[in-house]
């Protein structure tokens, strides 16, 4: 799956402002991202939810703190290696939307719930134009003995 994404991969440092993640959400229109120490291993992941109820619960001035403060830091994550079926057993356990995708070695990205039913989809797509080829060229070579 996240060899499907490309190579871009957004992250923060923990020293990164509250407002920085919110505006690297809404200007890439994601809804987490990895923060990473120095390392490049993750640190923790915050989300969009986690902002909002900082906000709700602290004030605007949870803006000026570092984005640490609000990170999830027990992360699951998949390997590159991992099947569609494993990837959504740890969404669907871990009450989860976003999943990021590490090696014994590095960080490698994050996938969400929306990046696999937008596979899925193409893969209905996929299916239904091999099945209306089928039918075209089948219906062609029809023979009427008449």
């Amino acid at each position: 799956m996240i060899r499907d994404k490309g190579a871009r991969i957004i992250t923060l440092l923990p020293t990164a402002s509250v407002e920085r993640a919110s505006q690297v959400l809404r200007d890439a229109r994601i809804g987490a991202i990895p923060v990473v120490d120095k390392n490049g291993w993750i640190a923790g992941i915050v989300l969009e939810g986690a902002i909002v109820r900082g906000v709700a619960g602290l004030g605007a001035g949870v803006l000026a703190d570092p984005v640490s403060a609000l990170v999830t830091r027990e992360v699951r994550t998949c390997t590159p290696d991992s099947s569609i079926d494993q990837f959504m057993e740890q969404i669907l356990d871990g009450r989860i939307r976003h999943l990021p995708f590490a090696d014994l070695s590095s960080f490698i990205g994050i996938d969400s719930v929306g990046d696999v039913v937008k596979q899925g989809h193409a893969g209905v797509l996929a299916v239904r134009d091999t099945l209306h080829r089928y039918i075209r060229e089948a219906s062609v070579q029809a023979i009427d003995y008449d």
